[in-house]
């Protein structure tokens, strides 16, 4: 990682200031309709995991799939949507209201600092999260603590192992700068590291999966080229797009403290 590259923790609210103004930007993805919500809703364990269940979504950005959720037929008995961007959860709560979507709690919070007491939720979907925080291990350890025993986990980020990755390189190598469309903190995830981090913090791996072959261009949108998604369980190890399903297992004789945080 290149020196431009290196987060810095947040200071005086430099970050959060940032990611509100990123979010500034960009509409509602009312469909939610991005390759990592498809991911997620083509794994996603319904009736399991969501009726009747305790649900966050956490790093819900404006709020579409949260709105998804809450619309669902197997809708969850209590949704948590939860972001750092104030900007970010003011859409989704308008949104929320213009659409007449009931039924979810909209927070401002931090993934590396989870104000909920431990094991308090059945199902966790967090989205294209922690590659932007200062520290993603601390953010999927927060995860795994608050997650139930017994409950999932439904994790996306981007994969770098592939072509964009190259691409970051290049970038690197030329003195430039890589973002993802001006995000400031972008750390270089790679989908094999994030499978150890989810084991590391002490979850069961169920599923992963990845999708998106792209051809990068300097100055234009990268070309995708599909058919490289087959055969699927080599190729996902170099697709952009990628999703961990991970379980917690059940809690073991020994006691491990509580914690208990002020709720969002």
């Amino acid at each position: 990682m290149s020196r431009s590259e290196r987060p810095s923790k947040p200071s005086g609210g430099s970050v959060r200031r940032a990611y509100d103004a990123w979010h500034e930007r960009y509409g509602v993805d009312a469909q939610s309709e991005a390759p990592w919500h498809r991911l997620v809703k083509q794994h996603l364990d319904t009736p399991r995991d969501t009726r009747a269940r305790r649900v966050l979504e956490i790093g819900s950005g404006r709020g579409g799939f949260a709105c998804w959720l809450a619309g669902h037929e197997d809708k969850p008995a209590m949704l948590v949507a939860g972001d750092f961007a104030r900007t970010a959860v003011h859409k989704g709560r308008a949104f929320t209201h213009a659409q007449g979507v009931t039924g979810i709690r909209w927070v401002i919070g931090d993934i590396q600092t989870v104000p909920h007491p431990d094991d308090t939720f059945d199902t966790i979907v967090s989205c294209e999260t922690i590659e932007h925080v200062p520290d993603p291990w601390r953010a999927l350890r927060e995860l795994a603590r608050v997650l139930r025993p017994g409950g999932r986990l439904y994790l996306t980020t981007p994969n770098y192992l592939g072509t964009m990755g190259l691409y970051r390189m290049y970038l690197r190598l030329t003195g430039r700068r890589f973002t993802e469309e001006g995000q400031p903190i972008n750390h270089p995830v790679v989908l094999p590291r994030t499978v150890v981090w989810v084991r590391r913090a002490g979850l069961q791996v169920l599923t992963v999966d990845a999708v998106g072959h792209y051809l990068p261009f300097p100055g234009r949108p990268p070309i995708e080229i599909s058919t490289l998604n087959r055969p699927r369980w080599l190729m996902r190890w170099l697709g952009l797009h990628s999703l961990v399903v991970a379980v917690k297992p059940p809690a073991t004789t020994q006691t491990r403290p509580r914690t208990a945080a002020r709720r969002w």
